[in-house]
């Protein structure tokens, strides 16, 4: 079964080369391709995670090694596939989830010019995905990491003719960039500490090095986790990544980008539980943001980058959850994965409703589309009870758990903690309420659609509805059987994996499990976040459940103000970032021409002004080299006598 590993990442990344240089001859039959071979990815990963289900629980690590990818000296970096528990999970998510939203895209991107390519980057994205968890060393994982960045950027600015998009595919970029840096000098600081990156080895020997060693290499992979997963102070990218088509926002929050910095921190956990600090500026991360990305969820009223917001806040209790360690890392993935079904479900329910009304993005301008899109709307709000927690469903099993081992860390800290992921499922209710009243309640707020230059998503034949009344309908099939398959996921798989502690008995061989003591019994927490979650719902109800809301946004609070704008996170980086490095780039043109030119100048001026006058001593006169002669030997006769003298 081990030679099978390598056909996971194999089968999607054929399928990116074959779609991609294939040529216009594919353009009819080249969007089947490379569903089909997504659907291979998973299949092979199905019959892998039997396999697996037939061993022991320490016997289901299996390795792969393909050749040896970098041999000098001691530097030693094979291309090796590892799949275990951990691994294997991603595994099903990545190419499940990735498949349905295949699908989905067969009839989402029918119109588009590009069809075939789209699907080749799709294909693209899930095999470096794949790699990346399926990886054997830190060193391919970074290939892999590397991948899905360049992927990301390809899918972001797909429809590139739009400025925005172009923009928020390099901005997308080029903050990862700064992520990416913080992973390779975590590489390099494991090479030179354990003489190897393979996981193996450094997760073993993780407590044999210093604790500032292992501080910095944990605070180097959170960077690195904070640019993939979007989480302060690296989040900025997200909310513009909705440029992308929506199928591409789909895949990106819920089974491939977001996730891999979640990934990265479980799978360093031996390294993190050997960094006491480190740890701690994971969970504060995973605090901040978890608020941050709730509240600028709150104020927006395009229905993808609200949901944006909601991913950022998602993922932020996923690594507020690896930041507690042993206690959090299976809960973090066991929300990965609930995340993963109703994220998915929302964004695609997100797709299909902008699908009926004119690539219409603005919820303000939605309203009662429950009657007109049935399907949409079922699947659409078992995503949305699922998200905000509602008993029985999958965010409930899941969210619940992070916020009772937030409160087990003890003290004033887990107090913090536990507040925060208490006060941010509140939050939550509230904006998720929000989104569903606005677009499948109340009285429709139809617009007509305004010119294509005009259209915020730009999204594919908007041209021809230039002008034209929305007429909401149900999406075809190929998108709403996704979105049905999805939503059982949503309702399902937090009891399935919850009850009888089948997820925690699946990953506890990999990341480990303590069972922590919290201050409070978990009926209270529970308790406590059933109430939190009634009032975020009844202030949204109140809001904007029982008064008509009005088709232009009203100006709003300064919280609220804050909100639209991202809570000032572009301004903070224009200012700081890109104004301070401009400053900071004159400063040292300025220094390299006044100091560093002007010694390396004036040295060679210097030089060049004494050879001239050295070489008037050379005129070529007789005359004058007999006299320099006398006067030389007159000194060496004067430096004799007074050396004899003395």
């Amino acid at each position: 079964m081990e030679n099978l590993i390598a056909l996971l990442v194999g089968a999607p990344l054929l399928g990116a080369a074959v779609l991609l240089c294939g040529g216009r001859r594919l353009d009819k039959a080249g969007h089947w391709l490379g569903t089909l071979l997504a659907a291979v990815s998973f299949g092979i990963g199905v019959a892998l995670f039997a396999d697996m289900l037939g061993r022991g629980a320490e016997d289901r690590t299996l390795y792969q090694h393909l050749f040896s990818w970098v041999s000098v000296g001691s530097f030693q970096a094979d291309f090796a596939f590892r799949l275990d528990q951990l691994s294997m999970t991603f595994v099903l998510l990545i190419s499940g989830v990735g498949t349905l939203i295949h699908v989905y895209s067969i009839g989402y991107m029918e119109h588009d010019e590009r069809r075939r390519r789209f699907f080749g980057y799709l294909n693209l994205f899930v095999a470096a995905m794949l790699l990346l968890v399926l990886a054997d060393n830190y060193l391919l994982l970074y290939f892999g990491w590397e991948g899905v960045g360049l992927a990301s950027y390809l899918l972001i600015g797909f429809w590139q003719h739009k400025p925005s998009a172009a923009t928020a595919a390099k901005k997308a970029f080029l903050v990862n960039r700064v992520g990416d840096i913080g992973l390779s000098i975590a590489i390099m600081l494991m090479f030179t500490t354990f003489g190897t990156f393979a996981f193996g080895p450094v997760l073993a020997n993780a407590d044999k090095a210093s604790e500032g060693t292992l501080t910095a290499i944990g605070l180097m992979l959170l960077l690195a986790a904070c640019g993939k997963s979007a989480q302060v102070p690296l989040q900025s990218w997200l909310g513009d990544a909705m440029e992308g088509p929506t199928p591409v926002s789909a895949l990106i929050h819920a089974a491939t980008m977001v996730t891999a910095g979640v990934y990265l921190i479980v799978r360093s956990g031996a390294i993190f539980n050997a960094a006491p600090d480190a740890q701690l500026v994971v969970t504060v991360v995973g605090a901040v943001t978890l608020l941050f990305g709730a509240i600028v969820g709150c104020a927006k009223d395009d229905i993808k980058k609200a949901l944006a917001g909601s991913t950022m806040s998602q993922i932020g209790y996923m690594v507020l959850a690896a930041g507690l360690g042993p206690v959090g890392y299976v809960f973090a993935i066991m929300h990965l994965v609930t995340h993963g079904f109703f994220k998915a479900g929302l964004f695609l329910g997100a797709g299909s409703v902008m699908h009926g009304m004119n690539d219409e993005v603005d919820m303000r301008k939605y309203g009662g589309l429950r009657r007109y899109m049935p399907v949409t709307f079922v699947t659409f709000g078992l995503g949305y009870l699922a998200i905000i927690g509602f008993p029985g469903l999958s965010g409930f099993f899941s969210k619940d758990k992070i916020i009772e081992a937030a409160f087990a860390k003890g003290g004033t800290e887990g107090w913090i903690l536990g507040g925060a992921a208490l006060l941010g499922a509140g939050i939550t209710a509230f904006y998720m309420t929000r989104v569903m009243l606005l677009t499948f309640f109340g009285e429709k707020r139809w617009q007509p659609a305004p010119d294509a230059d005009q259209v915020p998503s730009a999204e594919p034949a908007a041209e021809h509805r230039a002008g034209r009344m929305p007429h909401p309908h149900e999406s075809p099939k190929s998108m709403t059987i996704p979105m049905i398959v999805l939503a059982f996921g949503s309702v399902f798989a937090g009891a399935f994996f919850g009850l009888g502690d089948r997820f925690l008995n699946w990953l506890e061989p990999v990341t480990g499990y303590e069972h922590g003591n919290p201050p409070v019994g978990a009926l209270t927490v529970t308790l406590s976040t059933m109430v939190v979650l009634a009032v975020g719902v009844a202030i949204a109800w109140s809001m904007y459940g029982r008064k008509p809301v009005p088709v232009v946004a009203p100006r709003g609070s300064f919280l609220t103000r804050a909100a639209r704008r991202d809570l000032f996170q572009d301004d903070f980086n224009h200012v700081v970032l890109v104004r301070g490095g401009e400053h900071l780039t004159r400063s040292l043109v300025y220094v390299d021409h006044s100091l560093v030119d002007g010694v390396v100048n004036g040295t060679a001026a210097s030089v060049g002004g004494l050879s001239g006058r050295l070489r008037k001593l050379q005129n070529g006169y007789a005359r004058s080299y007999a006299v320099s002669m006398f006067g030389g030997t007159v000194v060496l006769i004067a430096a004799t006598l007074l050396m004899r003298a003395v």
